[in-house]
């Protein structure tokens, strides 16, 4: 049996139903980010993103994440520092 994610690429929309699941089944926010994420890590492997190393897919799918209203955290203090 195949994997249905390497068939074809999500969508935004794919990802926000299966983050409503996740959601709806008490999962941490970071665990329903990770549909986005994986997106995005798909997007990157197959060149249709311009990234220069996964941390930025990584970046691109909790951004979409946020955007699509789940609540993630920011940097924290000592992040920031370092950046």
């Amino acid at each position: 049996m195949k994997n249905k994610m390497k068939e074809h690429p999500m969508t935004d929309e794919e990802a926000m139903k299966l983050a409503e699941r996740d959601k709806r089944a008490g999962k941490a926010p970071s665990t329903q980010a990770r549909h986005f994420v994986h997106e995005e890590m798909e997007h990157a492997k197959k060149g249709e993103h311009n990234v220069r190393n996964p941390k930025q897919a990584v970046a691109i799918g909790l951004s979409k994440a946020r955007k699509h209203g789940i609540p993630l955290r920011g940097k924290t203090k000592s992040q920031k520092k370092a950046a």
